[in-house]
């Protein structure tokens, strides 16, 4: 089978094209615009008209990128910043206008699906799933054996993202230390909240997003951004530090300078990386393991599933163009 899928989150808008055979992803390709959609989302509850411009403009690439692919079907979902705004539906009728059959998905329902695209590279472990995006961080737990039901618990979506402790803590140009202490309270008391109502943590964390691949290219310095080296990388809570403290007194136009850092995200990547940082250590764990598959490659699975006549693993049925 061949899908098509698009991930419209707060910070950025994502094209996954897969060839599915088997149950098997055998050739993928992924595109990813930054649109800052969230921008100023949490202080006015509102999509700004130039997020909205953004988003259309990116899609309307995606969409002739995907006509030329012939998928089966083509699936669209938006996440947090969708969500939170008052004005949404703006942005759902310029998607439509463009062909698109855009669905504002829960946090519980991003949670599980992207749980479900990390899980297949671990097959029969438990493991813990954190998704820090730009306005909120989703969990997951549990195990995925092929051919099994899958096992998912402790689904959480908490309003937590680099966007999110941007706009609220980080106005600084640099950020001062007292701000940049602020956030990372702030973030360590609703990450730990999560872990000491699940006792019996998983050995092994597993975390996606924008965020944390960043920090891998910020700390190997990697000119050229290299998903092969990137995807189940260990990163260390130190080597999350010593990035932290080479953004510490910048601005965003010094941190878009850095060796690893997409200018487009370095306004929200010392939020983000404080978020990472504070994850870590609310759950008690040395080091993380960075997985490129995320929410889309559960999305390409689960339209895989439905064209297969199979009722959804994780329990929701996208609506499919």
């Amino acid at each position: 089978m061949r899908v098509a899928a698009i991930d419209l989150g707060t910070v950025s808008s994502r094209l996954l094209t897969a060839e599915v055979d088997g149950g098997s992803i055998v050739r993928s390709a992924k595109r990813t615009e930054i649109t800052d959609l969230g921008q100023g989302v949490d202080a006015t509850g509102l999509l700004s008209d130039e997020a909205i411009d953004r988003v259309i403009g990116a899609c309307a690439s995606f969409v002739d990128e995907i006509s030329a692919f012939e998928p089966d079907a083509v699936c669209c979902t938006l996440t947090s910043a969708a969500r939170d705004a008052g004005n949404g539906r703006v942005l759902l009728s310029g998607l439509e206008g463009l062909g698109l059959r855009p669905q504002v998905i829960p946090g519980e329902v991003e949670a599980r699906l992207t749980f479900y695209g990390v899980a297949h590279d671990f097959a029969g472990e438990r493991i813990a799933v954190a998704d820090s995006g730009g306005g909120s961080t989703e969990f997951a737990q549990g195990s995925f054996v092929p051919g099994e039901p899958l096992e998912v618990d402790g689904v959480v979506s908490l309003n937590i993202g680099c966007r999110r402790i941007t706009d609220r803590f980080l106005a600084g140009r640099p950020p001062t230390g007292e701000q940049i202490d602020r956030a990372a309270a702030w973030a360590f008391e609703h990450l730990s909240s999560y872990w000491r109502e699940r006792p019996g943590r998983p050995e092994r964390l597993v975390a996606v997003g924008g965020t944390v691949t960043t920090l891998v290219a910020m700390a190997y310095e990697l000119a050229v951004y290299d998903p092969a080296f990137v995807h189940l990388h260990e990163l260390s809570a130190d080597e999350v530090d010593r990035c932290i403290e080479r953004m510490r007194g910048r601005t965003a136009a010094q941190i878009a300078e850095l060796p690893g850092i997409q200018p487009k995200r370095a306004p929200v990547m010392l939020g983000g990386a404080l978020i990472i940082r504070e994850l870590m250590r609310a759950g008690g764990y040395d080091s993380l393991t960075v997985s490129e598959n995320s929410l889309l490659v559960g999305m390409a699975h689960t339209i895989c599933e439905v064209l297969g006549g199979e009722r959804p693993a994780i329990g929701w049925t996208p609506a499919l163009s």
